[in-house]
């Protein structure tokens, strides 16, 4: 349900106090018994706010000792590469991360001056580190990505530069509450000043390097002779120096709007739930961009660690992300005359299928995961993988000659891809998709939450498709019952139905005491309707069952 005050203005009453936020973070200590207060990796790293006790000192002293543990037993013996966003919580955090880091002899490199560092310049970083140099590189991000101003977050991203997978993150979230439950007392730490001291920890200039290389991974001379009036939204985030820098280097048409860091980001707008939440893909969060849309040949924004990315047009305003990520897929591949005839198109189970139709129209391999980013890592690192994106408005690609630029989500590139897009066919991405509708049918695309006990979300992860006893859904003929992803068979923790004109996924949430249904129709919204609620019926019944 939206909330009354959904795309409006932040009235100062709801920004969030800085200092107690500052404070909880040294003060308070978590109880390491309580399941909330414990260290929990989700798809996106450990995320918590410092007043609930689930991101304190506490938390990244443990996570980051566990992290330096992992790293001497797989002989990780480079640089690690920390970087931070904007939210108020980063810059105490990676503090802590450096002192811990430094104290256990680990090499760090960080910005310089406190310049903030966004997700992908991490990946990028990490690869480059490890094309040049015998010793190899590793990093962490200090971000929870969109999450609201109050919540910090912590990532790491192993060698081969993108977010760890499982089998890492459960062997660090393991030893971090260990270290936790035995009060700290495995930590090695020094004071901040002595870590800068100990010639363990240089300053690295993640922007220049990213920014000049641009042009290996996007047509930047296209965009530049098109003359496109461009605005750039980073959402008060860690891209504002990276803009910058590209405004700088490229001359580019375009403004950086919002161009200076408020951790209570009172220039928001409320997200669809009265909240403060940087979501560059909410039309909500993004009412002010939306706005100056007419200003604009194209217009694009960040969340706070750029890893996502949100594309506003003249014709269509805000893009719905599947749309542009059809589109995107639609440009790449018909347009890098280098990339191989084998190279496939990653997308997660609840992406739209448009995506599944682009890819059959161009004659190219979908290659299908469960939710989550690190799924496309090996694809994209080893080079076989041309493109992965997920519904949540995350994705890379590779560059012009095929080979890996970053193996985490990029909201930069993806932002300056629809202005090469727009540079080089001169048609706005929401025309290029109005045509795929056309073609294919329209989509008609929604996700519904829905509360759920940790047993109840229990069920849901452990389904397998003997328990579906209807043959239909939507009042279609079921042709695909899924509880493994059909491109690398991994569980996909829920269940998947596949009709002719649609589809339907149950799953539950990684970090909230809800599960999700996400359904797609090419028949009509109706249809869309009809499937959401025989789903809720399945779900139900199958909760009913284990009472």
């Amino acid at each position: 349900m939206k909330h009354p005050l959904a795309g409006q203005p932040v009235p100062k009453s709801q920004l969030a106090d800085i200092p107690e936020l500052i404070s909880a973070y040294y003060d308070l200590q978590p109880d390491p018994h309580n399941p909330l207060q414990r260290v929990a990796f989700g798809t996106s790293g450990h995320r918590g706010s410092s007043l609930k006790k689930s991101f304190n000192e506490a938390h990244v002293l443990a996570i980051t000792q566990a992290v330096c543990e992992y790293r001497q037993e797989k002989k990780i013996t480079g640089p690690i590469y920390i970087g931070m966003d904007t939210h108020a919580l980063s810059i105490p955090a990676q503090k802590t991360a450096v002192r811990v880091c430094a104290a256990n002899g680990m090499k760090v490199c960080i910005a310089a001056e406190g310049e903030y560092t966004p997700t992908p310049l991490v990946s990028f970083a990490i690869l480059r580190h490890n094309d040049d140099y015998p010793d190899t590189a590793d990093g962490i991000v200090i971000t929870p990505s969109h999450n609201p101003p109050e919540d910090g977050g912590f990532k790491y991203n192993p060698p081969n530069g993108g977010p760890a997978d499982t089998d890492v993150t459960s062997v660090i979230e393991k030893r971090a509450n260990e270290i936790l439950e035995n009060g700290l007392k495995e930590v090695r730490q020094m004071t901040y000043e002595a870590a800068l001291q100990s010639g363990l920890v240089a300053e690295y200039d993640f922007i220049t390097p990213y920014v000049k290389a641009l042009g290996e991974i996007l047509d930047i001379e296209a965009i530049k002779a098109s003359k496109l009036r461009l605005g750039a939204d980073p959402l008060g985030g860690s891209a504002i120096g990276v803009y910058k820098k590209i405004k700088e280097l490229y001359d580019l048409d375009m403004d950086v709007i919002n161009p200076y860091v408020d951790p209570t980001f009172s220039f928001m707008t409320l997200d669809h739930d009265g909240k403060i939440r940087m979501d560059c893909s909410s039309p909500y969060a993004m009412a002010s961009l939306v706005e100056l849309k007419d200003r604009y040949d194209l217009a694009f924004g960040n969340d706070t660690d750029a890893d996502r990315h949100g594309i506003v047009t003249p014709i269509g305003g805000l893009m719905n992300p599947n749309h542009y990520l059809s589109v995107a897929i639609w440009y790449l591949f018909t347009h890098r005359a280098q990339w191989p005839e084998a190279l496939k198109i990653g997308k997660t189970l609840v992406s739209s299928a448009m995506i599944d139709r682009v890819a059959d129209e161009i004659g190219r391999e979908i290659y299908e995961v469960p939710v989550g980013f690190k799924w496309f890592v090996d694809g994209l690192y080893e080079g076989w993988l041309g493109f992965g994106g997920e519904e949540s408005a995350g994705a890379s690609f590779l560059r012009s000659d095929a080979k890996v630029w970053s193996t985490d989500k990029d909201g930069i590139i993806m932002n300056l891809l629809a202005a090469e897009i727009k540079a080089v066919t001169g048609e706005d991405p929401a025309t290029i998709y109005a045509r795929f509708e056309e073609k294919f049918g329209k989509s008609y695309y929604a996700r519904i939450d829905a509360p759920a006990t940790p047993e109840q979300k229990a069920i849901l992860k452990a389904l397998n498709p003997s328990q579906i006893t209807t043959d239909t859904l939507g009042g279609e003929k079921i042709e695909g019952v899924f509880t493994n992803a059909p491109g690398n068979g991994a569980p996909i923790g829920g269940l998947k139905l596949v009709t002719a004109h649609g589809w339907v996924a149950m799953r539950p949430s990684g970090t909230e005491d809800i599960y999700k249904i996400y359904a797609e129709s090419f028949l009509s919204e109706a249809h869309l309707e009809t499937i959401q609620r025989e789903a809720q019926k399945i779900v139900s019944s199958l909760f009913e069952e284990k009472q």
